[in-house]
């Protein structure tokens, strides 16, 4: 029986602060552009200190568009799993086109880490700051926490059980549910 309790969270926006171009949020062109957000660590190091498991879940389809490579990525995720208390990262390397199970707003990262370390979705929690995110979430039986940025993007299909504009605020709101 499944019972670890996890926080997935989205990277861009979540973790590190995105590149926010005409309202759209983009990724760091380079491991130089990552600034991991100041109430990152603070927040992750209380919801670990809770016992979750802390996971990322993230799409990365600049590499399959060809503008970021691979390693470009893997020296971020090395830069992040050094400074932050992060248990696990599950990449999407795709882009719509190539239909993939992964991608979200599918729910193929999430069902994929649940399975690999055994984790309760139903006592697990989503964070995001886009529509995929929450929609991921949603499709698991996971909660949702929607970190608002404001972006000019669509809202998500299904509404987030929780709105905030900070990762202390989702942390603070996963501790009290």
């Amino acid at each position: 029986m499944t019972s670890r309790r996890a926080v997935f969270l989205d990277r861009d926006g979540v973790l590190n602060e995105a590149d926010v171009r005409d309202g759209r949020p983009y990724p760091p062109e380079s491991l130089d552009a990552l600034r991991i957000a100041p109430d990152t660590a603070p927040a992750l190091a209380l919801l670990k200190d809770a016992g979750f498991l802390l996971i990322v879940v993230t799409n990365q389809p600049d590499v399959a568009r060809g503008t970021r490579t691979h390693a470009t990525v893997d020296a971020i995720h090395a830069a992040l799993a050094a400074a932050l208390p992060l248990d696990a990262f599950f990449v999407c390397w795709h882009d719509d086109p190539d239909a993939c199970p992964c991608r979200k707003p599918k729910p193929g990262l999430i069902l994929d880490a649940a399975a690999q370390y055994g984790i309760d979705l139903a006592a697990s929690f989503v964070v995001g700051d886009r529509w995929r995110d929450i929609d991921a979430g949603a499709a698991t039986g996971c909660r949702t926490i929607l970190i608002d940025r404001h972006y000019r993007d669509r809202a998500p299909a299904s509404a987030p059980d929780f709105r905030t504009d900070s990762l202390t605020g989702a942390a603070n709101w996963i501790l009290q549910s």
